[in-house]
């Protein structure tokens, strides 16, 4: 697999020896990013805000061995974990600040931004890194340096919340093309009084005549659309997922090339992609986080068809009643795409 830039064609092109940025059309059309719509021309700004803000995590070089003697660069096999640590980073964004929350450069960095950022970082002691979740893939049958598919690394994320009492979220993955409603509510339902239970949510619980509070939920579902290539009659189903405010995106791409799908406009997916291999971030040296190169001001796009029929959604639901709200939307989504099957 190359290195750096040379798979986000759909981002730049090369013109007299140097890379030109291919910006987003100037077009009367909408785009859809994670759940909000943008107009390609009146909402720009607010389009590339949103966007600058949502984690970018791509492969990095001459971090700590992982395991101790194994590699310290993820370069070639990693951007599958990379693009699980992006979906997750975003739940983790709505979990502690919100959908509306938005990036400022280092001299303003957010206290609970901060946080979240270093369970990502590529340090064995970080929940999320790259070192946790190839080490916890081994127990998923793929050793260290080898390639996840989506569910594979749906599995291991959701092993490793199990260690983040701060987060303190619910994953569940739903398999076989169902979502079996009442398996998501017996995860989620947490008895009140547990060290688990915000004050917050206590409190709301307690006023509700409740004994019990909804653990925030991550739910993914992996799919395939299709044997070698996407079945183009899912295709209007899945790009009603991402208008649906509780989307967390999607992980896929092409095979053993992976991509962090955050929306779309007509045909084009918009994606950010991992395969630019930075150099490790050490927070030791820095007296706040360095984190220009975890923000993609320049996000990477592609045609919808291109895309390998082997996917996993994401979706975030903060209360019972967002996982209402998506199981609803979901069957709208569903009863829509069979009247046109």
């Amino acid at each position: 697999m190359e290195d750096s830039f040379s798979h986000s064609v759909a981002c730049f092109t090369y013109e007299s020896g140097s890379l030109e940025f291919e910006d987003f059309p100037r077009i009367d059309e909408t785009v859809w990013i994670l759940g909000k719509a943008y107009h390609l021309i009146r909402d720009r700004s607010e389009l590339l805000a949103d966007i600058k803000s949502r984690i970018w995590i791509t492969y990095r070089k001459n971090f700590s061995a992982i395991g101790g003697t194994g590699p310290t660069s993820d370069n070639g096999w990693g951007c599958m974990l990379r693009c699980g640590q992006m979906i997750l980073a975003q739940a983790l964004l709505c979990k502690h600040l919100g959908r509306e929350w938005r990036w400022e450069s280092r001299e303003h960095q957010n206290e609970t931004y901060c946080k979240i950022l270093k369970l990502f970082l590529d340090r064995k002691d970080s929940c999320y890194s790259i070192h946790q979740i190839a080490q916890m893939g081994v127990g998923e049958g793929k050793s260290i340096g080898q390639w996840f598919g989506p569910n594979t690394v749906a599995q291991v994320l959701r092993k490793l919340t199990l260690f983040d009492d701060w987060s303190s979220i619910a994953v569940h993955i739903s398999m076989d093309n169902t979502i079996v409603v009442e398996d998501i509510r017996k995860l989620c339902r947490t008895p009140l009084f547990t060290e688990c239970a915000s004050p917050k949510a206590a409190s709301a619980s307690l006023e509700n005549g409740g004994t019990t509070y909804w653990k925030p939920l991550v739910l993914f579902i992996p799919l395939r659309l299709g044997l070698t290539e996407i079945n183009p009659l899912y295709l209007d189903v899945l790009k009603k997922c991402f208008t649906l405010k509780q989307s967390l995106g999607m992980i896929g791409g092409k095979p053993n090339h992976a991509h962090y799908f955050i929306g779309f406009y007509g045909k084009t997916l918009v994606y950010l992609d991992p395969h630019t291999t930075q150099p490790v971030v050490d927070i030791n040296k820095w007296a706040s986080i360095p984190d220009d190169t975890y923000h993609c001001k320049h996000p990477s796009r592609m045609n919808i068809m291109h895309l390998d029929p082997s996917i996993a959604l994401g979706f975030f639901c903060h209360c019972e009643s967002d996982f209402d709200d998506l199981c609803t939307s979901i069957k709208q989504v569903s009863r829509t795409n069979t009247r046109h099957v």
